[in-house]
């Protein structure tokens, strides 16, 4: 990446301050261009959902794994827990969708407050693993909640085989006027398509370990026991370890991370499956090179930007984003490594511009709480708007969790101390309320810039790209109206 003119900014930069500037392209469309991520973690986007707990849980990250991306299981999460959602997320269909399954007796409003849980809003009614009918919201309004789904359910249902092409399950689904289908090996349900599914599974790779599995990362922390941490998290079967800290340029990251080295070195050589370690987080050259000389595979880089994050404003650490991913991409490209960028992402052009800085992989965290896969419930606002609560990993909310074990006084004096907001409503977009709606708009977004920069390739993007800096007018600019002025 260079800047324009080749005039280097005295000033720290945030993704606002900067654009991108097209540049001649023999790239004539965007699906010429491959999103594979450099770091060699295996995911074909450059997505990552960041470890926080109102946003990663188990219908996440298979969902994000089926579009190429992945998702980080918190620290916060027991780790039987943590093993149980691997373990389920591992059994996922690497095509299919997960179906919502109830049984015929099920109420319908118990099958009704399961249906915020996937985009689709539908349950598919089985009996001894055989698909019956179909449920949607449309079938369950203005019905009693104490019928039952036999009584409302769709049994006029079109089941497509297990094998078929993306093309001949969505011309299946538009010939039937159908907006969805379970699918089934023989009689035994496998999954559910929808329209929308059959046209994404024609675009996007699925992230998969060495045995076609969904790929997962799981995060801990650099305190307590942190080799035992880890070891449960390699059986378990997490694809990724991240090692995860506000601060990661410190003594305790740097003491942590030989150990989780060998034992990530050790699973290797025991079982031929490489887990990459990724740390953070940092926002400087000298922190990225200390993580990587001490184990690390993959930097994170960040400290401040997050939606949900006061650091900034708090302690007055941090710094802007776009400067702290382009300093400390450029010291793990030094090292043949690479960083992740964390937080501050808040539209498709973030993306693009966090990977012309020279990121492999965007973490997304805030944006993606509110979607119908974060594991929050769905509530309305008194506008009835639909909105899941978000908090910041770092707030008191968040402490409380991770602090559960400790003593009372102890954890009442660590509650005292927040770097975060404890709640907060993230209203879901009419418009992409599925995370999966969103990786469409950011995808498309970077696949575009790619093109304008003439770039095939996302290390071709940060080679190629040509970056300005612009004032707030110009940056305001470049906004859509929705209404005339």
């Amino acid at each position: 990446m260079r800047f324009l003119h080749d005039h280097v900014p005295a000033t720290e930069l945030t993704y606002n301050d900067v654009f991108m500037v097209p540049s001649r392209s023999a790239v004539t469309s965007r699906f010429d261009v491959d999103l594979a991520t450099p770091d060699g973690v295996g995911t074909t986007i450059p997505i990552a959902v960041a470890n926080m707990t109102a946003v990663s849980g188990r219908r996440m990250a298979e969902t994000v794994a089926r579009r190429g991306g992945i998702a980080t299981i918190p620290q916060d999460i027991p780790l039987d827990v943590v093993g149980r959602a691997i373990s389920a997320i591992k059994r996922a269909h690497p095509t299919y969708e997960t179906p919502i399954t109830v049984n015929p007796d099920t109420t319908v409003g118990e099958a009704l407050s399961l249906m915020p849980k996937r985009s689709h809003h539908a349950v598919v009614v089985v009996a001894d693993g055989n698909p019956l009918g179909v449920m949607t919201e449309r079938d369950g309004a203005d019905v009693d909640r104490f019928a039952q789904v036999h009584e409302v359910m769709s049994t006029d249902v079109m089941l497509l085989k297990a094998g078929m092409s993306a093309q001949e399950m969505f011309d299946a689904l538009a010939h039937q006027h159908l907006t969805l289908a379970p699918v089934t090996d023989g009689d035994t349900l496998v999954g559910i398509v929808t329209h929308k599914g059959a046209l994404r599974s024609s675009i996007y790779a699925p992230a998969l370990d060495g045995d076609g599995r969904l790929m997962v990362a799981a995060a801990l922390g650099i305190n307590g026991d942190v080799g035992a941490k880890a070891e449960a998290l390699l059986v378990a079967g997490a694809d990724v370890v991240v090692a995860d800290t506000a601060h990661g340029h410190q003594d305790r990251m740097l003491d942590v991370l030989p150990t989780l080295r060998a034992l990530c070195d050790e699973q290797a050589a025991e079982t031929g499956r490489r887990v990459p370690l990724v740390a953070g987080n940092v926002v400087t050259a000298d922190g990225t090179r200390e993580l990587l000389e001490a184990g690390a595979d993959i930097v994170k880089v960040g400290v401040g930007p997050g939606a949900m994050c006061t650091t900034r404003m708090t302690t007055g650490v941090g710094r802007p984003q776009f400067s702290a991913v382009l300093e400390c991409a450029a010291a793990a490209a030094e090292a043949g490594a690479h960083v992740w960028a964390d937080g501050g992402v808040r539209h498709p052009r973030d993306v693009a511009l966090a990977l012309a800085a020279g990121a492999a992989n965007v973490m997304v965290g805030s944006w993606f709480a509110g979607t119908y896969e974060s594991p929050g419930d769905l509530m309305h606002g008194a506008d009835g708007r639909p909105y899941k609560e978000s908090f910041g990993m770092a707030s008191a909310r968040a402490v409380s969790n991770r602090t559960r074990d400790a003593a009372g006084f102890e954890r009442a004096r660590m509650g005292l101390f927040e770097e975060g907001i404890s709640s907060s409503r993230m209203y879901l977009d009419p418009e992409r309320p599925g995370v999966e709606d969103l990786i469409d708009a950011i995808t498309a977004g970077v696949r575009s810039s790619a093109t304008y920069a003439g770039a095939r390739t996302l290390p071709e993007l940060h080679e190629l790209a040509v970056v300005g800096v612009q004032t707030r007018a110009g940056y305001e600019e470049g906004w859509p109206l929705h209404t005339s002025w």
